[in-house]
């Protein structure tokens, strides 16, 4: 074996919010196998002398396998010195390095993760949202609207709370599918949503709306995402303080926090 594999996240594409590490790493690259997300910014600092492939999806259709990136990253590393398999956002979090990793294993492939900032935490910074807080959120969700054939729907009762931010990933465009299960699973019709587009980059949108809004035309273009509970509504969490900072609250009251 020659070489050695990098996961690398390469956020959501703001090329000023690569870690120091990736940018380094894309600079001295042999070989990049990288997703259709990785923005042109990013690719610009790849080395010139490497060799830059696409594996990612175009109009909906895989260019590539799962199984073929698999065996492109174990060939190259037996021939070139720095193999980088480029994803988007964080390369742990809805972006099959699983998959890679059992194969890279399999072969004996030395390899290392680069995180990345992935689009969950890209979108909230955008909208100035925080998806945790102590006055009205305790816990985040990451999901995905996306799933595979035959896999078993996602159960929302049993995920979503009234202290629970959702973040959903690749939300797709029935909103209004999404919204009816979300309220089938007791989900209040006037929790604050928002859905994000291209977050960190000059063609970023944002749209709020509630829940029970979801099912209206979102009209925003891919890659977007959605963000579910009261923290995407700065009028809420603008109520939760005045509470919180109400004369005469009781000290078991403030101590009832994380």
């Amino acid at each position: 074996m020659t070489g050695k594999v990098y996961l690398v996240g390469a956020g959501p594409g703001d090329p000023e919010l690569l870690t120091v590490k990736a940018a380094r790493i894309l600079g001295a690259a042999d070989v990049v196998l990288h997703d259709a997300l990785v923005s042109a910014e990013i690719l610009a600092l790849v080395s010139p002398r490497a060799e830059v492939i696409h594996i990612g999806k175009r109009c909906r259709q895989k260019l590539l396998t799962q199984e073929e990136i698999n065996s492109l990253l174990v060939h190259y590393a037996q021939t070139r010195t720095t193999v980088v398999r480029l994803k988007g956002g964080d390369p742990l979090l809805f972006g099959r390095a699983g998959e890679e990793i059992d194969a890279l294993r399999t072969a004996g492939v030395p390899f290392e993760i680069v995180s990345g900032v992935t689009s969950g935490l890209a979108s909230a910074a955008a909208a100035g949202v925080s998806l945790t807080d102590r006055r009205i959120a305790s816990q985040v969700l990451f999901t995905t609207a996306h799933r595979e054939p035959g896999r078993v729907a996602l159960d929302w009762a049993g995920l979503v709370g009234s202290d629970t931010t959702v973040v959903v990933y690749m939300p797709g465009r029935e909103y209004a599918q999404l919204s009816a299960s979300l309220l089938e699973a007791g989900l209040d019709s006037q929790t604050p949503c928002l859905v994000t587009s291209c977050a960190s980059l000059p063609a970023q949108q944002l749209k709020r709306t509630t829940v029970g809004g979801l099912g209206d035309e979102i009209g925003l273009a891919a890659p977007s995402l959605l963000i579910i509970g009261w923290v995407a509504d700065p009028a809420a969490v603008f109520a939760a303080h005045a509470l919180w900072n109400k004369p005469g609250k009781s000290q078991a009251a403030e101590e009832n926090v994380f």
